[in-house]
């Protein structure tokens, strides 16, 4: 878990609680932290929204969807995640 010191989030912290805020995994404080940065910054709240539209996209392709090269490219990436 990300170390977080003082009172306010910088952007950088943000977009690396992405994930756990998504997953509801952030302490109250840490959360109430992320969404009042949310609030004062377009931009993460945008990166936020973009994460969101990604999860709910990628639940929607199926693999006969993907030419046999992005099959193979995903695969790679995986095994090589899965080794690290």
């Amino acid at each position: 878990m990300l170390s977080l010191r003082g009172k306010d989030l910088v952007c950088q912290q943000a977009v690396e609680l992405v994930t756990e805020y998504l997953e509801g995994s952030l302490s109250r404080r840490n959360r109430r932290r992320f969404e009042a940065h949310l609030r004062a910054c377009p931009n993460c709240s945008a990166y936020l929204e973009q994460i969101r539209v990604t999860i709910r996209l990628t639940g929607t392709v199926e693999p006969e969807d993907l030419t046999p090269e992005a099959r193979a490219d995903i695969s790679e990436l995986y095994r090589r995640w899965r080794s690290e």
